[in-house]
């Protein structure tokens, strides 16, 4: 009776959709030859930027059937790590995670790693970090991640490397829909469902989600639901608009550490981006005009401490973020590119505290500050020999001042399959709202925060580019790092801080065939200043692996000397192997059944102090293509 069942059920999806099967995405290992966009922010081969690039393809997002993308990419990008605290949710305010580092900078919260969503950044207006709730696996059609700063081309926040997040579009015409549904541990519900459509010059995306966890503790419920669209439309085959909004809702609940838990510690937050982009491309031109806003709205119990009192007010803020960029890139002649750029932004928000009684509110800051930028970045060509890659930018800040930022590269083709690259590079910061004029550390006198970066790479493919390989080394010095500390008897934020950070980086990719992929990456990172969540070792190997209708990917990942706490009085270090597998089955065309488990190796683990790691967890679920 089951299997009768089974079978009518495919052939009645077949039969609805007309036969019209999901084409699955098939992207080859990134290759010494690939296209990317972040490094240069117009489309650039691979092989003629200085930087270090690390591109995560559809087909790895897909198979990791993650309904965030954070934690794919902590796999598969070396000197990247991500906090965690649980089994979904990274919440806000204290206790929170998501904050990511590369290299060991990156600040908590995340304010040092520059997070775009094609090429839009993502950071809020008041606090400067991103939202990393926000950032869904299912809109990605990838992920290029620049290891090491890029302010040159992005400026403040670029300090330690940017995460561009490129998402799907409709290349053909047609309509394409998705529905995934899973269910697991900790009455754990992810939900979400989109749709494609490509007519003729018109393209468009639309997402919706709903996402739910009781958490691995009493008060860490996490519900989110999450609405992403995207239109697109092709004036002539060289120029190009296209807008999008995405908005996100959730409530997460903060237990406290187990040693101090903490009752009502509840935070609502509702946060949206939207842009308009109108781009060109020409064979000796090609560039575009981006318009972005930000917005977001906040409210957060504090909450209390058993037997304590329940707070009398709650946290609200709002945010938002205005920008304009402007760039274009020429190519005068053979070998020759130069990109230039205009970068306008207003960023700001309000704060105060709301008293449930009905008493007046307090005020806690109300800023706006404005940046202005110009840059240029050129890429020469000597005798095919040699590729010379040289930028500088001109940040002007209404808060901080003038910032010049250099860049300068370069790339040697030793040949076909091999390259040699250096750069040296300057990254900075600027300091945020909330530190110079928020909560007690405030102090408006702070200065940017700032490094430079001194690395040598070698990328290498081999057995006709179906095995490649890459090897970095890097040499980071940087002052003026904010640091609180407690001067005449008060917590303050001054620019006291150093970062001294130098390491190696490994990663390879072997596609044994175009359903069969290795990959594996290490990276060695030693810190003079420790901070916490940066782990001295990160290791993964795995693979995806396709056949008949089955899919399969598995990985290991060994985090070795991880500081969870680098108080002088509590310095914490834990190191743990996580082992996860992922096993989908195709009934039919239009529908796949999939279940995955995490942790299986049941390791008691953690990464934020106090906050204990779920051990073994299963879920299962389905998808469906039509």
């Amino acid at each position: 009776m089951k299997k009768i069942l089974l079978i009518s059920i495919c052939i009645f999806l077949h039969i609805l959709f007309a036969g019209k099967s999901f084409a699955r995405v098939i992207s080859d290992s990134v290759q010494l030859d690939e296209i990317i966009v972040t490094g240069s922010r117009t489309e650039t081969n691979l092989r003629n930027l200085p930087l270090s690039v690390t591109v995560v393809d559809g087909k790895t997002i897909e198979n990791r059937l993650e309904q965030s993308l954070l934690p794919v990419i902590t796999e598969e990008v070396p000197g990247l790590f991500v906090t965690g605290r649980g089994i979904m949710g990274y919440g806000v305010s204290t206790g929170s995670a998501g904050g990511m580092k590369i290299r060991g900078t990156g600040g908590s919260p995340t304010t040092g790693v520059l997070l775009l969503i094609d090429g839009h950044p993502q950071y809020m207006g008041l606090m400067g970090h991103p939202l990393p709730d926000a950032y869904q696996s299912m809109i990605a059609e990838r992920v290029e991640v620049v290891r090491g700063p890029a302010s040159a081309l992005y400026g403040s926040n670029a300090l330690g490397g940017v995460i561009n997040i490129i998402t799907k579009k409709q290349t053909e015409d047609g309509v394409k829909t998705n529905l995934r549904a899973m269910y697991g541990s900790y009455n754990t519900v992810v939900s979400e469902v989109n749709n494609r459509v490509r007519s003729g010059k018109f393209s468009s995306y639309l997402s919706f989600g709903y996402n739910h966890s009781d958490g691995i503790r009493k008060n860490m419920e996490f519900n989110q639901y999450s609405a992403y669209g995207k239109v697109g439309y092709d004036f002539t085959s060289s120029w190009k608009a296209f807008a999008d909004l995405s908005i996100t809702n959730f409530d997460a609940s903060n237990p406290g550490t187990v040693n101090a838990p903490i009752i009502d510690n509840d935070a609502e937050v509702t946060r949206g981006v939207t842009s308009f982009s109108i781009e060109n491309r020409y064979d000796r031109t090609s560039g575009a005009l981006k318009f972005f806003y930000n917005f977001g709205l906040h409210e957060i119990d504090d909450g209390y401490q058993p037997n304590g009192v329940p707070r009398d007010y709650h946290f609200r803020s709002t945010d938002n973020m205005f920008g304009v960029s402007l760039y274009q890139a020429f190519n005068l002649f053979t070998g020759n590119s130069i990109t230039a750029g205009l970068d306008l932004q207003r960023f700001g928000g309000h704060a105060w505290n709301s008293y449930l009684d009905g008493r007046p509110d307090s005020e806690i800051a109300e800023r706006g500050i404005n940046d202005v930028a110009g840059y240029i970045n050129i890429e020469q060509s000597i005798f095919a020999k040699l590729l010379i890659n040289a930028g500088i930018r001109l940040d002007n800040n209404s808060r901080t001042g003038t910032e010049w930022i250099p860049s300068v590269g370069l790339s040697v083709p030793v040949s076909g399959a091999t390259v040699l690259k250096a750069i040296v590079s300057k990254g900075f910061r600027n300091p945020t709202i909330r530190e110079m004029y928020m909560f007690p550390p405030q102090n408006p006198d702070l200065k940017p925060e700032r490094l430079m970066n001194y690395e040598l790479s070698l990328s290498q493919t081999l057995l006709e580019q179906k095995l490649r390989f890459d090897v970095n080394l890097f040499y980071i010095k940087g002052d003026n790092a904010i640091q609180t500390v407690m001067s005449d008897g008060r917590p303050l934020n001054i620019n006291t801080g150093e970062i001294e950070n130098y390491g190696l980086e490994l990663a390879s990719s072997y596609r044994i065939s175009p359903n069969f992929r290795l990959s594996a990456n290490y990276s060695w990172l030693n810190m003079k200043y420790k901070v916490e969540a940066a782990p001295e070792h990160k290791l993964y190997a795995g693979f995806d692996w396709s056949v008949s209708k089955w899919r399969f990917a598995s990985g290991v990942q060994y985090i070795g000397n991880l500081y969870t706490s680098v108080a002088a009085n509590n310095t914490v270090k834990d190191s743990f192997t996580l082992w996860n597998a992922r096993v989908a089955y195709s009934i039919c065309k239009p529908l796949e059944l999939f279940v995955k488990g995490e942790n299986l190796l049941s390791q008691k683990y953690e990464i934020n102090t106090g906050y204990p790691m779920p051990e073994v967890t299963v879920f299962g679920g389905i998808n469906l293509r039509f």
